[in-house]
């Protein structure tokens, strides 16, 4: 008889929280795990690690990809848990059961949305715990108006309403509703401190981009801060901020220096992806981040967008359609030096923005083959999804970068543990590899692991991932995913 359900024999055992960087076996038992040690008993089943690191597996604090094909795609880039918190939903209730009800290969949670909250309470779109409904109404420009004072506490009563529900937090995406006006954000902020709970913010324009904005993106996150006490998490800031990292981290450091508690994520790619009815995507707007029509490639598609004409076309026709957007060049040294320098900045995690699937199919075919694995060609979104943590472990440990090992990772599951677990007791016992933790594991090889997936053949799983368990489970196992495996469980505050 034996007390363990797994035992990962002989890998190099990383975790990041204790500075453990040795061969060891890690043995699991349910849902946890057991003991970390050497010549551990049998389990009812072993897995060979030797020549593979083994770590807790990666937290991604910003992912959209709520559809089982992204899903897939995530657990097979050693993601365990995959959040929504930039665009939240609302109510959290209703998503987090229809979660439950349809399975999830890795845990999940949700933050509570300021822009669904904010399209109830100035347009009357009811919001329905589908993340899917921010891109349908996203063009509308009801929502995006400046707020009365009793739209203003309409919107905050809901926001309040789903903290209470478990919301992780509360995402406000900025940027989408240039007109709202500053004192709305920092009631928003003041909400979240009352609350203890974070912001995760898509920043509004910087004064670069849009010299009438009406505050600084990036004075605003940080000056809520300060002012309200509040948590305030700077999404992407490698997409929003582009060229003007100097002057954008250089506030982030100072603030910091002042006791404000500000925090930032970044992905390593040149190219962002939104819908295509985005304000800062209007072509009159697009000059302001030296864009062009050309710059977009419209999913539904594939085709580059030739013309600004064309571009109003998509924009009324399907405004929640996706785009790729090419802000830095990924083969040009410059860009390649700035896009390390986001991952680099300190205690910046890495998270994804991962987005749900687009469909290019239109016949009965593509329907059926949703739930199919390997995704077809038929299936399209940003590589991002597909190859993020992969992509970053590969950039900051060989190619270029400068950290070891156990840093690279604890950007990519120590760091987000910690920058949630104040107010979310689940998150205590992620992102860590020791006995008493979540038996949320990645194996992989430390030579081969890296993106596989293109803007060409954007599904295209990672290389070198051997095994990623949740909850105890495998959910990719000797490189191949277990297509039945829905061990995923809700993270709620």
């Amino acid at each position: 008889m034996t007390d363990f359900d797994i035992v990962l024999r002989g890998g190099r055992v990383i975790d990041p929280e204790s500075g453990l960087d040795a061969v060891q076996d890690v043995a699991i038992a349910g849902d946890r795990i057991a003991r970390i040690g050497t010549a551990l008993p049998a389990g009812r089943r072993e897995a060979d690690a030797t020549g593979q690191v083994v770590t807790a597996g990666f937290i991604d604090l910003h992912s959209h990809a709520s559809d089982l094909g992204g899903a897939r795609l995530q657990a097979t880039d050693g993601v365990t848990t995959a959040l929504e918190l930039e665009a939240g939903v609302a109510p959290v209730r209703v998503a987090y059961e229809r979660a439950a009800a349809a399975g999830r290969p890795v845990n999940y949670g949700f933050a509570t949305s300021w822009v669904q909250a904010r399209m109830e309470a100035l347009a009357g779109v009811r919001p329905d715990g589908d993340a899917r409904t921010v891109f349908a109404h996203l063009a509308n420009p009801t929502w995006q108006r400046p707020a009365t004072g009793p739209e203003v506490r309409r919107l905050l009563d809901r926001l309040e309403s789903d903290i209470a529900d478990g919301a992780l937090g509360i995402g406000v995406l900025a940027g989408y509703a240039p007109a709202a006006s500053p004192e709305e954000y920092l009631a928003v902020a003041a909400l979240a401190a009352t609350a203890g709970v974070p912001t995760f913010t898509h920043s509004r324009d910087l004064v670069e981009f849009t010299p009438n904005t009406l505050i600084d993106g990036a004075e605003e996150i940080v000056r809520a801060a300060g002012e309200t006490g509040a948590h305030m998490h700077y999404c992407h800031v490698n997409s929003t901020t582009v060229r003007h990292a100097d002057r954008v981290f250089g506030l982030v450091e100072r603030a910091r220096r002042a006791g404000a508690r500000v925090s930032t994520e970044a992905y390593p790619y040149g190219s962002g992806m939104t819908g295509i009815g985005a304000a800062f995507l209007a072509p009159e707007r697009l000059g302001e981040r030296d864009l062009e029509p050309a710059s977009l490639t419209y999913a539904p598609t594939g085709e580059r967008i030739a013309s600004a004409e064309r571009l109003r076309e998509l924009r009324a026709a399907d405004p929640g359609a996706l785009v790729i957007i090419r802000s830095l060049d990924e083969d040009d040294p410059a860009d390649r030096r700035l896009l390390m320098g986001y991952l680099l900045f300190p205690e910046t995690v890495v998270a994804s923005d991962a987005m749900p699937l687009t469909w290019t199919g239109t016949g009965p075919e593509a329907k059926d083959a949703r739930d199919a694995w390997p995704l077809p060609a038929a299936a399209f979104t940003h590589p991002r999804t597909a190859g993020t943590f992969s992509r970053a472990i590969r950039l900051l440990t060989r190619d270029g970068g400068a950290l070891g090992l156990p840093d690279a990772l604890a950007k990519c599951n120590l760091h987000p543990a910690r920058l949630l677990e104040g107010h979310v007791p689940t998150m205590r016992r992620k992102g860590r590899l020791a006995a008493g933790y979540d038996a949320d594991v990645v194996v992989f090889d430390p030579a081969r692991i890296t993106d596989e997936a293109s803007y060409a053949v954007p599904t295209r799983p990672s290389a070198g991932i051997r095994h990623v368990l949740v909850n105890g489970e495998f959910v990719v196992s000797d490189g191949q995913l277990v297509t039945g495996a829905r061990p995923g469980r809700p993270v709620r505050a």
